[in-house]
């Protein structure tokens, strides 16, 4: 039952007042995406980023895989600076990224057999791993089928097990769950609950980090919700999903579901249209319910 409310011992990730500048093409123009952005996240949470369109959220989530370096501030994984990429912490792309010419069992075997952890595996230990993982999402069956072949939610299913091979400690998501139609992104949503191990204990559970415009969507998932205003893309607040765990569909029609989805609305509202307008991008998922 719960979530962190008592974040365990010392922060997992750390970003420490991180600002993003980028150049623009042609024009030079110098654009700041983020700006003295500091935010902990601790082992074993969900922690989920919602935001206007265009604030940041998705550089946040760069810089902390390695892909994008800070401009200034620092980002720290277990108090070690992150300076590039790492099998430590793995993505999630909201296009899957899939090989397109490779199965679902060799997507997912590709670390295992090319990642830095290869040599330590034996041929039987390896197919042993992908095995798990195809079993963990759902898709034994659908083991020989390329990406063509497989629905958009088992081609995501297929991206999450491709990561999980690897047995990275941080799960990084970028809209993982966006380019599903709305019935299966809502079933989606309870199975990565499941595969992150929601029923576990804290310290069984991986470190997550969640990209999302659906406020529900992060409610129901997470441990806390950050908020970023719009560009340059600040920590508005970070706000405690207090919801029992593990999250089922019931849970959505509580009382205390539908004051967190107005609050983190009524934080982001007046942003997510001027972004709208300004930007013409994706917006923001509101509640229904507000």
């Amino acid at each position: 039952m719960g979530t962190l409310v008592e974040q365990p011992g010392y922060p997992k990730l750390q970003l420490a007042h991180v600002s993003k500048q980028f150049n623009v093409p042609r024009s030079g123009e110098q654009v700041r995406a983020v700006t003295d952005f500091t935010l902990d996240v601790y082992p074993g949470e969900f922690l989920s980023i919602v935001g206007p369109s265009g604030c940041g959220k998705s550089t946040v989530l760069n810089m902390l895989a390695g892909l994008d370096e800070p401009t200034s501030g620092q980002i720290t994984m277990d108090g070690q600076q992150v300076d590039g990429p790492s099998a430590e912490r793995g993505m999630v792309f909201q296009n899957y990224a899939l090989f397109p010419w490779r199965t679902a069992w060799e997507n997912i075997e590709f670390g295992p057999r090319y990642g830095p952890r290869a040599r330590k595996l034996s041929t039987q230990e390896r197919r042993a791993q992908v095995q798990r993982y195809l079993d963990l999402v759902g898709l034994t069956g659908s083991e020989h089928k390329y990406p063509h072949e497989l629905s958009g939610g088992m081609q995501q299913r297929c991206a999450l097990a491709r990561l999980l091979a690897n047995e990275p400690e941080v799960l990084l998501m970028d809209e993982p769950l966006g380019a599903v139609d709305a019935q299966t992104r809502v079933i989606l949503q309870e199975e990565l609950l499941r595969i992150w191990g929601q029923e576990s204990a804290v310290h069984d559970r991986r470190t997550v980090v969640f990209i999302t415009h659906d406020i529900d969507e992060a409610i129901f998932l997470s441990d806390r919700v950050a908020v970023m205003s719009s560009r340059p893309g600040r920590l508005k607040q970070v706000l405690d999903i207090a919801l029992p765990r593990p999250r089922v569909d019931a849970v959505r029609a509580m009382d205390e579901f539908y004051r967190l989805s107005r609050e983190i609305w009524q934080l982001i509202r007046e942003d997510a249209y001027r972004a709208s307008i300004s930007q013409g991008t994706e917006p923001m998922v509101a509640p229904v319910h507000s």
